[in-house]
């Protein structure tokens, strides 16, 4: 990840029950972003504070690229194969503005 990173957070809300469906989905599509030119990478995070909430982040070379793949016809598909699984959510954007490395990167897991 470097400096100018436009980063975009998503919170979703996931009907209670639905957890193991939505992710089995997330990871089954997860191309249609990572694979877009402009994407840096994303991560799938649960929530530890409150049930069924989960946290999407994903990176991008800027935000003009982000804005054009959201409003593709990939990204809606995208959406319309996660939405049967959410009952609310928001996002959140971003720029990185400055990154400092941790001693456990690069550390043996």
């Amino acid at each position: 990840m470097s400096e100018g990173t436009f980063r975009v957070m998503l919170r979703m809300q996931i009907i209670p029950g639905k957890e193991a469906d939505f992710e089995r989905t997330w990871l089954g599509i997860g191309d249609v972003i990572t694979e877009h030119p402009a994407n840096r990478g994303q991560w799938l995070m649960r929530g530890a504070e409150e049930e069924s909430v989960y946290y999407i982040i994903s990176d991008w070379v800027d935000e003009p690229r982000f804005r054009e793949f959201e409003t593709s016809a990939e990204h809606l598909e995208h959406r319309t194969k996660l939405h049967p699984y959410r009952s609310g959510g928001s996002m959140t954007t971003m720029t990185v503005v400055a990154h400092l490395a941790g001693s456990a990167v690069g550390a043996a897991r």
